[in-house]
């Protein structure tokens, strides 16, 4: 188990620098985003934009004052996505493996609390 979760660590954090380094095209979204989801990515960092990895949003609009775990968040994409859906009252939390994943996320803290007001 530890060699595979290392795999993925090395896979995540050291091999892939923009979503065109995926090894897979099996991920993908079906569907557009809910109106109030695409309204928030253009309020998303650039960076965050390149370095996700995921299926799209799953996220239901209705969060206001809700609290959200994002297992595996990478750069926080979604994460940031649902802290601007739950809004003031609400909480989004994201939890990764790849520290240099959290690192892309963090760094964008300030600069996304100042985006979404």
């Amino acid at each position: 188990m530890d060699k595979i979760i290392e795999q993925i660590k090395e896979y995540y954090g050291k091999q892939l620098q923009n979503k065109n380094d995926l090894q897979t095209t099996a991920c993908c979204a079906i569907d557009r985003p809910p109106v109030e989801i695409r309204e928030i990515l253009p309020l998303i960092a650039d960076e965050i934009h390149e370095r996700f990895y995921g299926c799209g949003s799953p996220l239901p609009p209705l969060l206001e004052g809700m609290t959200l775990l994002d297992l595996g968040c990478g750069t926080g994409r979604d994460v940031y996505i649902a802290s601007k859906l739950v809004g003031e009252n609400g909480c989004a939390i994201g939890v990764d493996m790849t520290a240099e994943q959290i690192e892309t996320a963090i760094k964008y803290q300030e600069k996304q609390r100042e985006r979404f007001g």
